[in-house]
This record gives C-alpha cells, sequence and structure tokens, in this order.
C-alpha cells in the first residue's frame, strides 16, 4: 500500500511538471522579431508585453483545472488586446496564427 501510494504521488507531482512546461511559452525574441518583421520600438514592446504573457501563464499553473484555465484565457485575451495595439494588421494576423498553433501544440487550446 505505502509504495502504492508513493508511486501515485510520483506520478501526480510528474503531471504537475510536465503541466508547467506546457505553459512555459518564451520564445526566441529574435526569431519572433523575424517573423513578424518587427521594428525596434515594436520588438521592446511585444518583448515586454510577452514577458507578462509567460508570467502570468506560469502563474495559472498553480491552480486548479477550472480556475487555471480561466486565467489562462485572461491572460491570452490581455496578450492578444495589447498585441492588437503594437502590430499592423498583417503583424497581428501572423502572430494569432502563431499563437494559435503553439497553444494547439502544446495542448492548451
Amino acid at each position: 500500500m505505502m509504495s502504492l501510494t508513493l508511486t501515485f504521488a510520483e506520478n501526480e507531482n510528474m503531471n504537475s511538471v510536465n503541466n508547467a512546461e506546457a505553459y512555459n511559452l518564451s520564445v526566441n525574441m529574435n526569431a519572433l522579431s523575424k517573423a513578424l518583421n518587427l521594428a525596434n520600438d515594436q520588438r521592446e514592446a511585444v518583448s515586454e508585453i510577452h514577458k507578462t504573457f509567460c508570467s502570468e501563464l506560469m502563474f495559472a499553473t498553480q491552480y486548479g483545472k477550472d480556475e487555471r484555465d480561466a486565467r489562462v484565457d485572461a491572460a491570452i485575451r490581455k496578450d492578444l488586446g495589447y498585441m492588437n495595439y503594437i502590430l499592423n494588421k498583417d503583424q497581428y494576423k501572423k502572430y494569432v496564427m502563431l499563437l494559435n498553433v503553439t497553444m494547439v501544440n502544446r495542448g492548451l487550446k
């Protein structure tokens, strides 16, 4: 019974670690800048917005599924709102596509 409990606890701990890793959306800012063809002032703003977004996602991992999902959705809406303000129409469209692909690949959507 004791070994079964330890195995279960270990698996729960691993699931928690794997979940946290899935929510780590840190990106290479040089690659993102190149992909979106960002101007220097846009690059600085996008970098700061992305840092905030990543922090909010990692913070969301501390909650249960329902609360975590709500916090992730709120972080995404906030991120997209800020990016929509900073990026032009074509850049924003590409950013949304990249974000959606990343979220799907990470199993977050």
